[in-house]
């Protein structure tokens, strides 16, 4: 059972506000974007050094930007001929049944909270980071962000590594004959952002993983070095 409600429950204790404040980094840059950078980035400076110097490499970008051009940056990265989605539960069951399974409980566990999840689905990043916000059950908040969020964070993130990315639009030119033009340096910039996430999540709770990412070169430098990476091709 993905995410089976426990019977006991335990109270968590520890402040998960923060939670809200990053979800907005993965919504649809929208006018006023550029202000809620600057606010995740002012306090993840005053409370998580480690998480602030990755997300600098994602703001660094970003601020030089136009909002158009972080848009279409943001539709390349995620909708579109997209590096990855960020529907967790698709990054870590694709269509399996385990993903009906989990968009089921976690649709329950907003209803519970009064989350909204506006029209995007129950596993849609920003909803579950805003989930995680006011849950108040220390288990389900335990296995949300060790069963879940972490290993899909971990595959994200190695979907934005370069070779990754190469290799992907090798397909889209061969299999559709077109590919969406982007910088390199630039395609890679919301795996910057995920990273900051991910060490937060690991600051937070003491994720210890160990995964295998098909890592093929320095991008995931900021990835917890912990972790086992596997070259492959």
């Amino acid at each position: 059972m993905v995410l089976r409600k426990p019977q006991l429950k335990e109270d968590f204790k520890m402040n998960l506000s923060h939670y809200t404040l990053l979800a907005d980094l993965f919504e649809y840059p929208m006018p006023g974007y550029m202000e809620k950078v600057e606010e995740v980035q002012r306090y993840l400076e005053k409370n998580d050094p480690e998480a602030f110097q990755t997300l600098s490499l994602f703001s660094h970008h970003v601020f030089q930007m136009s909002l158009k051009d972080i848009q279409e940056l943001y539709s390349r990265s995620f909708d579109v001929q997209a590096a990855t989605t960020l529907d967790v539960g698709y990054v870590l069951f694709g269509d399996d049944y385990k993903r009906g399974e989990l968009l089921v409980n976690l649709n329950r566990e907003h209803r519970e909270v009064h989350n909204e999840c506006g029209r995007e689905l129950p596993d849609h990043l920003p909803n579950v980071l805003r989930l995680i916000a006011k849950l108040k059950d220390k288990n389900l908040v335990d296995e949300l962000i060790r069963e879940i969020m972490g290993p899909a964070l971990l595959k994200m993130i190695s979907d934005f590594d370069p070779k990754r990315l190469e290799n992907r639009e090798k397909l889209y030119i061969k299999y559709y004959k077109t590919v969406i033009e982007i910088e390199r340096d630039k395609a890679i910039i919301f795996g910057y952002a995920l990273g900051a996430l991910y060490k937060v999540l690991k600051k937070d709770f003491s994720l210890v993983e160990r995964v295998v990412l098909p890592a093929t070169s320095e991008f995931l430098q900021f990835v917890n070095k912990e972790n086992e990476i596997e070259c492959t091709q």
